[in-house]
């Protein structure tokens, strides 16, 4: 496909593409098959001078960070990010565009542009997060506004932002399954999780206030001979507050192509999540990632996780650390038949599941409102010929 014959695509996200690989790199690594895709990450300030650094990770896929001098006012700050924006768009001849947004706090910069139209993917309720800034809600209603699509990252966010904007759709997690299940047959363990004993019971992802610190060490004074493996960074939380105990381990973060390897050594994978305003509407991706690797999978009663893993009887939910002790020795000490059972079970519910298929059935969505773009546009023409 000639992509210089179509609209390029313009992404302003709140997380660092190099930081997690999550639902950002999944969609737009593949948006970048039909577009010029280029991701605008928050800037950072340290800089004397204010400068763009690009860089392009893959083909048709730019990775622009904007590098801000310290103490400019908010003011500056949107216009110099405008202007440096402007100077990215003349080099790299981004004439026809569309915006992508992750993040709401982003608009006052892309209002400065023209984009043909607007994509909002609301993956998670950001004001609910730690750290959220105080003009986010105000920011997200003016970009519901403005946005010709939503979508939401789960069936719970699309229930309560449904009645916001009349052209919203729900895309909870997929899973890329090909990749999670190399795990069922890994044999070469990593070093640093080869010599911990088994029963594992494995977490990866961010550790942040997110997560029930209380229930992990609960678990883990109650069964000293199980381990924990905690894989991924500490962010927004003091690393002093993670329980310090011989059975859990902290592996640090780990790439999206080492977690197969992690993920097949363990017994159980679990999703230790507090149950309170920061998680009340995520979906989270690694349920799908954890069942494709073929391990059971025991997490707290996170709504879009009870509904529908927990529903149909593929992952437990447990909310206390006896509830999750009782769930794991149900897992370890299942019968292989009734595990081949489970598996096939998991395969057979994965299996309409797949980020190829969330981003075609986007695609479906947005070619739509390209098409009606191109009438737009066409009529415009005609009227001055």
């Amino acid at each position: 496909m000639n992509k210089e014959l179509t609209p390029d695509l313009i992404c302003f996200s709140h997380l660092r593409w190099n930081f997690v690989y999550q639902r950002p790199q999944h969609l737009l690594t593949r948006f970048s098959t039909k577009y010029r895709v280029f991701y605008i990450e928050e800037p950072l300030f340290h800089a004397e001078n204010s400068f763009l650094n690009v860089a392009q990770p893959s083909d048709s896929l730019w990775v622009v960070v904007p590098h801000l001098q310290n103490g400019l006012s908010e003011e500056a700050i949107i216009s110099t990010q405008q202007e440096l924006l402007s100077g990215l768009f003349n080099e790299m001849n981004i004439n026809s565009y569309w915006f992508w947004y992750y993040t709401p706090m982003a608009l006052p910069i892309g209002n400065f542009f023209k984009p043909q139209w607007i994509v909002y993917d609301c993956m998670d309720e950001l004001s609910s997060f730690k750290f959220a800034p105080d003009a986010l809600k105000e920011r997200e209603k003016d970009l519901l506004q403005k946005a010709d699509i939503v979508f939401t990252g789960g069936m719970s966010l699309y229930e309560a932002k449904k009645d916001s904007h009349g052209n919203i759709y729900p895309f909870p997690s997929s899973i890329d399954k090909a990749h999670f299940e190399k795990a069922r047959t890994i044999s070469d363990e990593p070093r640093d999780q080869i010599s911990i004993p088994h029963p594992r019971l494995g977490y990866y992802g961010v550790i942040d206030e997110r997560m029930n610190l209380s229930l992990l060490q609960e678990v883990a004074e109650k069964k000293p001979d199980w381990n924990m493996i905690i894989i991924g960074p500490v962010v927004k939380i003091d690393p002093e507050t993670l329980p310090k105990l011989s059975n859990i381990h902290y592996l640090g973060g780990k790439s999206y192509d080492e977690l197969p390897a992690y993920l097949g050594g363990w017994d159980i994978a679990v999703i230790p999540f507090v149950l309170d305003e920061s998680t009340r509407f995520i979906s989270p991706t690694k349920t799908p990632e954890y069942l494709a690797g073929g391990k059971p999978v025991i997490s707290t009663s996170i709504k879009d996780v009870v509904h529908p893993y927990g529903d149909q009887k593929l992952v437990h939910i447990a909310d206390t650390a006896d509830e999750f002790i009782i769930a794991a020795t149900t897992e370890l000490e299942k019968e292989k038949e009734k595990k081949n059972l489970w598996i096939i079970e998991t395969d057979t519910f994965l299996s309409a599941n797949s980020w190829d298929k969330t981003w075609t059935r986007m695609m479906e969505i947005i070619t739509k409102i390209e098409e009606s773009h191109k009438v737009v546009n066409n009529s415009k023409h005609e009227a001055y010929v």
